[in-house]
């Protein structure tokens, strides 16, 4: 049976070495932990679903030249509408002012319960949308009604965001109204006049999909407006976005016929041949870019440390097999077996790095609660430093193993040659 206290006794002895790994195994688990966590937090993020049929759907971007007036976009529009929706292969389309996952665009609606609300808004991301859009995004309602084709207002550059009614999704619903439902309550997205909510959708995704927006970019509302501006000064960029959703196997067809439809309707547009048209398959590899690298990025820091930590273990424990040659073989000269002198370098470094996994779980709750404040990660649950604990000691058991075998492999004449 391996005795601790000489254990302890030889370790304070080295001092300096042993609270240089312990220090770097409490480092390797705080940075680790919280970059694992990290790591699963975008993994979950760029994979969660839209809310849309992505593999059907793609945007348009339309610019106007010219800049026509109101009365002349919104007849451009429903002509465009009305070209698009005829094409052969197309199942519907509606036009906003963005589009799911185009990390830009869109608007941002202050909603309030009363006009004289004092307390913060509550923030949500905006579509323009008509009767048609459900069917385009291909969403569904969880409760209520679509939108009524005479609800559809016209919307200029200036006008105030007051509609009579909208619809918002369930993760909305949640955060104004937690203790009931929602259809039928009445909220104000300007000063002006209540909006009613006449209808919930069960997920749909706003225009940003970064981090700066990561806590509402599901919390989305719908506006029945067509967006007329060729204004690029304004609240919302000018030109439209028209969203078109294809019927199964149509979509590379729809993605070369709707853009020259359009032109064939009225060369007075602008339609970028570089990015003027995009699926929202391309527009979530683009948006979701940047998580797919950081998580790329921490986990080959993760690595990199677990590496140098695994090395760290193997060079001291090999220096302190090379010290202890002559007491090693003393030892097997006393009647210690191999199995023994495994055990005991087992045991060492399990303290070892059970000192430092104490420190580094202290180390990482303070690394977790510093990045909560500065950025908007959640709380790390305590079972990621457990896992990053356990890891730790299975990696100091592996890299100890070699110098272990090493020193189990003295023999006992060691003991008569000369310190």
């Amino acid at each position: 049976m391996i005795q601790i206290r000489p254990i302890l006794a030889a370790l304070r002895r080295h001092k300096m070495a042993t609270l240089l790994i312990v220090l770097q195994i409490a480092l390797t688990l705080a940075v680790v932990s919280n970059a694992l966590f990290i790591v699963k937090t975008r993994v979950v993020h760029l994979s969660r679903p839209s809310g849309v049929d992505e593999a059907h759907l793609f945007a348009i971007r339309n610019e106007w030249i010219g800049l026509p007036d109101v009365p002349h976009i919104d007849a451009q529009m429903r002509a465009d509408l009305a070209t698009l929706r005829s094409l052969p292969g197309v199942r519907d389309a509606f036009a906003s002012a963005s589009y799911p996952l185009e990390q830009g665009g869109g608007g941002l609606a202050h909603i309030k319960h009363q006009v004289a609300q004092t307390t913060k808004p509550q923030l949500a991301l905006s579509y323009f949308a008509d009767e048609h859009a459900l069917d385009t995004f291909g969403t569904a309602l969880v409760a209520g009604r679509n939108f009524r084709a005479d609800e559809i207002g016209r919307l200029g550059p200036y006008d105030k965001l007051a509609p009579a009614v909208i619809i918002i999704t369930r993760d909305l619903t949640h955060k104004l109204f937690p203790d009931g439902a929602a259809v039928g309550q009445h909220v104000y997205l300007s000063d002006d006049n209540p909006s009613t909510i006449v209808g919930v959708v069960d997920r749909l995704e706003g225009s940003y999909a970064g981090s700066s927006t990561r806590s509402i970019d599901e919390d989305t509302v719908l506006v029945p407006a067509r967006y007329a501006s060729s204004d690029d000064g304004a609240a919302y960029a000018g030109g439209v976005v028209y969203l078109v959703r294809t019927q199964p196997g149509q979509l590379e067809t729809a993605l070369r016929t709707a853009p020259a439809a359009l032109v064939a309707q009225s060369r007075l547009r602008l339609i970028s041949p570089e990015d003027g048209v995009v699926t929202l398959a391309q527009a979530r590899t683009k948006a979701y870019a940047t998580d797919r690298g950081v998580a790329i990025m921490m986990a080959a820091v993760c690595m990199l440390l677990l590496l140098a930590t695994a090395g760290g273990i193997v060079g001291l424990s090999s220096f302190w097999v090379g010290q202890r040659r002559r007491s090693i073989g003393v030892r097997r000269a006393l009647g210690a077996t191999r199995g023994d002198i495994l055990r005991y370098f087992q045991v060492e470094n399990a303290l070892i790095v059970g000192i430092g996994v104490v420190l580094g779980v202290a180390l990482g709750v303070a690394a977790n609660l510093s990045l909560m404040t500065h950025y908007e990660l959640p709380r790390m649950p305590l079972w990621v430093l457990g896992v990053g604990a356990l890891l730790l000691w299975l990696l100091g058991q592996l890299a100890v193993f070699g110098p272990a075998r090493r020193a189990a492999a003295v023999p006992p004449v060691e003991a008569t040659r000369p310190g």
